[in-house]
């Protein structure tokens, strides 16, 4: 069980992390100029992150998105189980503040290796999905195609938020995306 100390721990290192990695560049900023800048050890650090990329990359979310999918009635198309999956995960999610998701966003896609993990992490992603929906039943194609649909929607609606500025909360712009994906916008 993780406990309100270490959920206020490991927020502090992405804050500061982020910060630093904004101020100083992802590559000139060091594990030790974060927990320094913390007030942690370096234990405490890789406790609660594997590798520096982690502070950029990891946000828990997989587990939430699929058991979001699990929870649609099956006989819903794998798109709208998809869609409803999501808008119901991005209402009951704990996200950070949003400048600091922005800035994380931004810095892993201007970083190569960065960029390379998000990308990973949208395959894992899409694999949850997909495995949620083949074990109701689901047509394996119809299930690959929907959920890389809907990633991919997500993930073009995140960067073009995270470039605006334009004071949009994330969780509209994401709603918006999912809406074209599902058929109710254009």
């Amino acid at each position: 069980m993780t406990t309100r100390k270490a959920i206020e721990t490991r927020a502090r290192l992405q804050q500061v992390a982020t910060r630093l990695f904004a101020e100083q560049g992802y590559d000139a900023t060091t594990v030790e100029q974060i927990v320094r800048t913390a007030g942690v050890s370096h234990m405490t650090f890789f406790r609660h992150f594997a590798t520096k990329d982690a502070v950029i990359l990891d946000d828990g979310f997989d587990p939430t998105i699929a058991a979001a999918v699990a929870a649609t009635p099956a006989s819903l198309r794998p798109i709208t189980r998809v869609c409803t999956g999501l808008r119901a995960a991005l209402s009951h999610v704990d996200v950070p503040e949003q400048e600091q998701v922005r800035q994380r966003v931004r810095i892993a896609a201007q970083h190569p290796a960065l960029r390379m993990g998000m990308y990973a992490n949208t395959e894992a992603t899409r694999e949850a999905i997909v495995g949620v929906l083949l074990d109701d039943g689901a047509d394996e194609f119809a299930a690959r195609v929907a959920a890389a649909a809907v990633l991919a929607a997500l993930t073009v609606a995140l960067q073009e938020w995270c470039l605006a500025d334009d004071g949009v909360p994330m969780s509209a712009a994401l709603d918006a995306a999912l809406a074209v994906v599902d058929g109710g916008a254009t």
